[in-house]
């Protein structure tokens, strides 16, 4: 595995981050635009939720972005992200109609992404240290 990426730890850190990313950003997208949105998203809550998820997304993308840019080699960075973008709406498409259309689910990936976004931090914390 050492001869494919060094890193693989990060490796998979990566992966996790970036399926989320990827669930989220399908999540979000269905959102849009407001007037064709879910009969249960149409209220003022669930629009506070929608623009706390994107929110969350685009803090998500970015440090995950980071991560994989400065511990990956390029071409594993590449593969992999290739190869969520490709698996990742087959299992959006397994969610059940209520996780990607309601509150319910909006609460859930605001959760998740809030997760993801710390555990982030906490294993990238080394890798930025020699940045400040």
């Amino acid at each position: 595995m050492s001869a494919i990426e060094p890193h693989w730890v990060s490796l998979l850190w990566f992966a996790a981050c970036s399926t989320v990313c990827m669930l989220a950003l399908l999540t979000v997208a269905g959102m849009f635009p407001w007037r064709s949105r879910p009969d249960q998203a149409k209220s003022a809550g669930a629009t506070l939720l929608i623009v706390g998820n994107a929110v969350l997304l685009a803090a998500l993308l970015m440090a995950t972005c980071f991560y994989g840019y400065s511990e990956l080699r390029w071409s594993t960075l590449i593969v992999v992200t290739g190869l969520i973008v490709l698996f990742a709406p087959g299992l959006f498409q397994a969610w059940p109609s209520s996780l990607c259309d309601g509150r319910s689910g909006l609460l859930a990936l605001i959760g998740i992404q809030a997760v993801a976004l710390a555990a982030l931090a906490k294993v990238a914390g080394p890798s930025l240290t020699p940045l400040s």
